[in-house]
């Protein structure tokens, strides 16, 4: 199964993409915000055609203890009304420390603070949708 994994930020759109035996996931792109919802979500819809993609998976950023803030109120918000626009299934999964993860790795990596910032959001997204690709084998 292809998956599209996406970090919701409000300047940018983490897109990770995992490969059609739904095993690996891999940084794709970074999706600039737009001041329009729906020409995102459109987008979106597009990469979805064009990777043919089966399922959605939308990062939800929690609390640390666990709870909704106002970071995991929006990004269900926008999972919701993203679900109306695809035709594939859009879940959403624990996202917590996956930026934080992503920097660091990138960080190792010696990339400048300036080279980071144009990989944290997709890397942040592989390795939420890796998570998520994990659980699913284990289930």
């Amino acid at each position: 199964m292809r998956a599209i994994g996406l970090d919701l930020g409000t300047k940018r759109i983490g897109v990770a993409v995992s490969d059609f035996s739904g095993t690996i996931a891999s940084p794709h792109s970074v999706i600039l915000r737009s001041k329009s919802v729906r020409l995102d979500h459109q987008k979106i819809l597009d990469l979805v055609i064009e990777e043919e993609a089966e399922i959605v998976v939308v990062g939800l950023p929690l609390l640390m203890s666990g709870g909704h803030g106002p970071a995991a109120k929006a990004a269900t918000t926008e999972a919701r009304r993203l679900s109306t626009v695809l035709a594939v299934p859009v879940e959403m999964f624990d996202e917590r420390m996956t930026t934080v993860a992503a920097d660091r790795a990138l960080k190792e990596a010696d990339l400048s603070a300036t080279a980071r910032r144009q990989f944290v959001d997709k890397v942040a997204a592989a390795i939420m949708l890796q998570a998520w690709l994990e659980r699913r084998h284990s289930s």
